[in-house]
């Protein structure tokens, strides 16, 4: 892996995502998906001015529905991704 320092910034913020899941994921459960409580943790701490309510767990709920495709009540990294993406667009004003 490249450290910080040699990659771009695009490639850091990927990179720093891609780390923060992997940490939040690997809390319990399967280490490749977020658990709703790993979701909220992850939420809570990292995203508290992105996600309005974050503390509230029916927001989490509604929240984790609208992105967990296959229903299984656990967040893949591509299901995690497509939360990023809105809010980027979101914070950029990005339709």
């Amino acid at each position: 892996m490249i450290s910080f320092a040699a990659q771009a910034t695009m490639e850091a913020a990927i990179t720093t995502i891609v780390t923060q899941f992997k940490l939040y994921a690997g809390s319990e459960g399967s280490s490749s998906t977020l658990s709703k409580e790993e979701f909220q943790k992850l939420v809570t701490s990292q995203l508290p001015n992105f996600v309005k309510n974050s503390s509230d767990p029916k927001a989490i709920d509604q929240l984790m529905s609208s992105i967990d495709e296959n229903n299984d009540g656990e967040l893949t990294f591509s299901e995690f991704w497509q939360l990023i993406g809105k809010l980027a667009s979101k914070q950029g004003g990005i339709n």
